[in-house]
């Protein structure tokens, strides 16, 4: 298959005309405005049009973090693999959303991702490169039941799907159907399955990504979401990591199935708050299953077949406020080449500041440098840009005020230095008490990255330098930033590096790289950086 954006180019090429642009546009707005179904509540739900809905059923929708990019099944269409393979074939469509809000005509995603067997896209990954799919699959060849993953590729198509391995795997996935989705953040996968043969009540269950790549081995949520004789199924976990949505026909429901909310209280995994039934318009009096949401969390979309065009057609719903997540940041940006000013190909490491668990990594792009992340609010993260041949760096990122401000996208752009003679590099997590030069634990990290570098590259020799802003007298602050130059080689050197490979130097307000006029520019000022002079 294409890569997603160059098929999404092609369509629009079709429709280049600007006054067929406009017509389709205002069509659209039309399909939206005349399926809106209303009821008794502020809800609308709202057809999202005929170009991805048609006469055959569309099921399972799967949107990306951005809300830009829409999978689903489409069930019975001549065009599936499976149609003359499987009764009631079942192949993936998706769909691209353009900056009018207008989704592109639904495209066939072809082989490899779509088999003769039944077909799905349970999860996309924040950046769009990754996707988790229905059936095991080893170098693209189908072996059964499973969940396998599939990466986008330099040439733009997507690699042949490899299964999951997941610790004692079959000991669960025993029932008539099992299905999944996965965190944000690639390391936390939800399951739902059923561990008796040939059921049809299913259960929901957790692993976690281990360091040589495998699962853990399935856990269950616990009680207050898998009810005895229940069934418990196709979990959605939101952006923010904690906010759970699930169908599930208990007691309680308008219909056979309905979509329940709930919020993790710990990090167990098995403690949750009561489920809430989100009610009408949501849930019907039929089977109401497959919510998901883009990481804005305002919008979800789902499945239904009120005022369809066909047996089911997808719909969105705006939530309200006590039906939605916690806010999340959206972080994007693109990877430089300090000295060149060209895109690199980099990895990204996050955690938060406070955070004793395992470090998250995002490969980018591999064409055009670019990365996004889903971060939850509440929190100050560190992230941590890597690239070979290139010094380590490291920012922080505070989203401790989202919570009042709600849903943000963030661009951020990160230039990395080449390791060669000449080029300098800002050491961004190195804390001093104000007016001191005594460093603060949190500084260790960082200061640890420098040690791995010239312990790593022995004739490298550096200036580990201190700066301040223009606040107080010159003195005063050639005095603050060579005690604070001079305490951060002292921290290196009791490491096991020779005290002959660092020059230590405090050049106060003497080498200001921002106004002082300003807060922001008297921050980027208060600096400690390194210059190699050697290698």
């Amino acid at each position: 298959m294409k890569k997603l954006y160059v098929i999404s180019i092609l369509l629009l090429c079709i429709q280049s005309l600007k006054a067929q642009l406009s017509t389709d546009t205002s069509e659209g707005l039309i399909q939206q405005k005349d399926n809106v179904i209303t009821s008794s509540t502020v809800l609308k739900i709202e057809n999202i049009g005929m170009k991805i809905n048609s006469e055959y059923p569309e099921l399972r929708p799967t949107v990306s973090a951005d809300g830009n990019l829409l999978f689903f099944i489409r069930e019975n269409n001549p065009a599936n693999n499976s149609y003359n393979e499987v009764p009631n074939s079942q192949d993936i469509w998706f769909s691209e959303r353009d900056s009018f809000g207008i989704w592109s005509k639904a495209v066939h995603l072809g082989y490899p991702l779509n088999t003769t067997a039944y077909n799905a896209v349970y999860w996309v990954s924040p950046d769009n490169n990754r996707l988790l799919l229905r059936n095991a699959f080893r170098d693209g060849a189908y072996l059964g039941r499973g969940v396998s993953m599939t990466h986008l590729q330099k040439d733009g198509y997507w690699s042949p799907p490899n299964m999951l391995m997941i610790r004692n795997y079959e000991k669960y996935d025993r029932g008539r159907q099992a299905g999944a989705t996965m965190a944000h953040d690639g390391q936390t996968l939800l399951l739902y399955m059923s561990t008796q043969p040939g059921s049809a009540l299913n259960d929901i269950f957790v692993c976690f990504l281990n360091a040589d790549g495998t699962w853990t081995e399935p856990k269950s949520l616990g009680k207050q979401i898998n009810l005895p004789n229940y069934n418990e199924l196709a979990p959605y976990l939101a952006a923010d990591g904690v906010t759970l949505y699930f169908s599930s026909d208990r007691p309680g429901g308008l219909g056979d199935n309905d979509i329940w909310m709930t919020k993790r209280l710990d990090k167990s995994w098995t403690k949750w708050s009561e489920p809430v039934n989100l009610g009408s318009p949501i849930n019907t009096e039929d089977w109401d299953a497959f919510f998901t949401l883009d990481a804005g969390g305002e919008y979800a979309y789902l499945t239904t077949t009120l005022g369809a065009y066909g047996e089911s057609d997808i719909v969105r719903v705006k939530l309200m406020e006590k039906e939605r997540p916690k806010p999340v940041a959206l972080v994007t940006g693109r990877f430089y080449n300090a000295k060149t000013k060209q895109p690199i190909m980099a990895s990204l490491v996050y955690e938060t500041l406070d955070s004793t668990g395992t470090n998250t990594k995002v490969i980018t792009s591999d064409e055009d440098g670019s990365y996004k992340i889903v971060l939850p609010s509440d929190k100050s993260y560190s992230i941590r840009a890597t690239a070979d041949h290139f010094f380590a760096i490291s920012e922080n990122l505070n989203l401790d005020s989202l919570s009042q401000t709600g849903y943000k996208e963030i661009n951020k752009d990160i230039y990395l230095a080449p390791i060669e003679i000449g080029q300098v590099v800002r050491l961004n997590n190195v804390f001093f008490d104000f007016d001191k030069y005594n460093l603060r634990p949190e500084s260790y990290t960082e200061l640890d990255r420098v040690v791995k570098l010239l312990t790593e590259n022995p004739a490298i020799e550096i200036e580990l330098s201190a700066h301040t802003d223009s606040k107080g007298s010159d003195d005063y602050n050639i005095t603050l930033s060579t005690n604070r130059a001079k305490s951060v080689t002292d921290y290196i050197i009791s490491k096991g590096i020779a005290a002959s490979r660092i020059t230590s130097q405090g050049y106060g307000e003497t080498r200001p790289v921002a106004t002082n006029e300003t807060d922001e520019g008297r921050q980027l000022n208060r600096r400690v950086e390194f210059k190699i002079v050697k290698d």
